[in-house]
């Protein structure tokens, strides 16, 4: 699934077994935020990318530290072809598990 694919948080959680309170909590969103999202309210864009990264990637998001989000900030914008370099070699070993 690519960033910017639109996802179905519903399906989503069905699939993974979870009730509404399980699934929205992981992200910080009540139930009922959730559910509003669930039956078709515009769901914000930093909403959106929290659910792909922990119930679509399956990141921890409780593991990640400022320190490491401001390191690839910094290698994003400042070394682009580093980065890139980078996120290639971490997809490679990851699909090699």
């Amino acid at each position: 699934m690519k960033a910017n694919d639109k996802i179905d948080a519903r399906e989503i959680r069905r699939k993974m077994g979870m009730n509404q309170q399980q699934f929205w909590s992981k992200l910080g969103v009540t139930q009922s935020g959730g559910s509003r999202y669930e039956s078709g309210r515009n769901m914000p864009r930093p909403v959106q990318q929290l659910l792909r990264l922990v119930h679509v990637e399956q990141i921890d998001i409780q593991k990640i530290k400022r320190e490491d989000y401001e390191v690839v900030e910094y290698l994003r914008s400042s070394k682009a072809a580093l980065f890139k370099e980078l996120k290639k070699e971490a997809k490679a070993k990851a699909k090699a598990k």
